[in-house]
């Protein structure tokens, strides 16, 4: 059995229009369905698909054969996780797929739910593609959101051979890795690597929200770093983690006591003003956090998914205007230098700013003197 050619996708927000624009690519015809009709109609305006309807749909392509009331292949449930399991219902009641999937960020939950509710778990394969913006809806989506991206499967003994395979076919076409683990061992990982620091993020820019104009003028790369994804739509994220509530709480407790005992390490070294010594030791807590912290960042893999990279970093300062990026990209390619990252960074009130080129380290030396070679200033 090969990847789907039809394809239902239910639910059209960023990840289920992203997986119908990826579908579209290898040319799968692609149904959607959404309760919200204008995050339908904008998914459809952008190309993933025509609107699942029990006759012919009026926009299909006149070269695309329909037959009304036939399964398609598989069907993707793209809503939220407290909602799976009754979508998964309704949909197999209504004979709408030969297999069924969904994308939903905890797989313990919904696989709960689709027992309890008496489902047909034979034909459900469970997944979780690993991608994602801190945009939401149609309009963020992309083709290429899942590429080298890991997606989870999450089978269960009930979990029919030609699902799965369905599935692979599925995660295959939409350029992902598939990963298959057990769906309580999903929750506990994505619970530390995705959603407690989620809210971790929303911590640190929740102290924003009544800072001083002087501080926020102070602002760096480091805080827009920390902050990123905490502009996330928090009405999805609620549902994400009440979904998985336990273990992503067991890591905040984890996160908070170390917080709470830097805190006091800080505490006790502003108590001990002057004596150099003593201060240093108080530190311990926070110099143990920071050793870990670096540790753990090491572990975390590198490109493609390789062991993590060490890369040198060229910066350059570079002028807001437009083609700028590309001018530095081109003398990149001239010199045979591969630039693995770029991050920017806008000076207050100036229009210019730093870009920074991640390198591999033999590869500095080269890219820093073609650049000053072509007029570029390096700090």
């Amino acid at each position: 059995m090969s990847g789907p050619e039809s394809v239902l996708v239910v639910g059209t927000g960023l990840v289920g229009t992203s997986v119908a624009l990826a579908l579209r690519e290898h040319g799968v015809t692609v149904y959607l369905t959404d309760r919200d009709p204008a995050a339908l109609r904008l998914a459809r305006e952008l190309g993933a698909g025509v609107e699942w309807s029990p006759g012919r749909p009026a926009d299909l392509d006149p070269g695309v054969e329909w037959h009304p009331g036939r399964p398609v292949d598989l069907a993707v449930i793209a809503v939220p996780p407290h909602l799976v399991a009754g979508q998964l219902a309704e949909l197999q009641r209504a004979g709408a797929a030969r297999f069924y999937t969904d994308v939903a960020s905890v797989k313990a939950l919904p696989i709960r739910g689709a027992r309890e509710l008496g489902c047909d778990l034979s034909s459900y394969a469970a997944g979780h593609p690993l991608a994602g913006r801190e945009r939401s809806g149609p309009a963020a989506a992309r083709a290429d959101l899942f590429l080298g991206r890991p997606w989870a499967l999450c089978p269960v003994e009930e979990t029919s051979p030609d699902a799965l395979e369905m599935l692979r076919g599925l995660i295959k076409l939409c350029g992902g890795e598939a990963v298959e683990v057990d769906a309580v061992q999903h929750d506990r990982a994505v619970a530390l690597v995705s959603h407690a620091p989620h809210v971790a993020s929303a911590a640190v820019a929740a102290r924003l929200a009544d800072a001083p104009a002087t501080a926020l003028g102070l602002a760096g790369q480091g805080v827009r770093d920390v902050t990123r994804i905490a502009a996330s739509d928090p009405g999805l994220w609620t549902g994400i983690l009440s979904g998985n509530a336990l273990p992503v709480a067991d890591v905040l407790e984890a996160v908070a006591a170390d917080l709470a005992a830097a805190a006091a390490s800080l505490r006790a070294c502003a108590a001990r003003e002057g004596a150099d010594e003593a201060a240093a030791e108080a530190m311990g807590a926070v110099t143990d956090l920071l050793h870990r912290g670096v540790a753990g960042t090491g572990r975390i893999p590198g490109k493609h998914g390789g062991p993590a990279r060490t890369y040198a970093t060229v910066q350059v300062i570079i002028g807001d205007r437009p083609g700028e990026l590309a001018r530095l990209f081109q003398v990149a390619e001239a010199s045979g230098v591969n630039i693995e990252d770029v991050r920017l960074e806008h000076a207050p009130g100036l229009p210019l700013g730093a870009a920074d080129l991640f390198v591999q380290p033999e590869a500095a030396a080269a890219l820093s003197e073609a650049l000053r070679a072509h007029g570029w200033h390096l700090p």
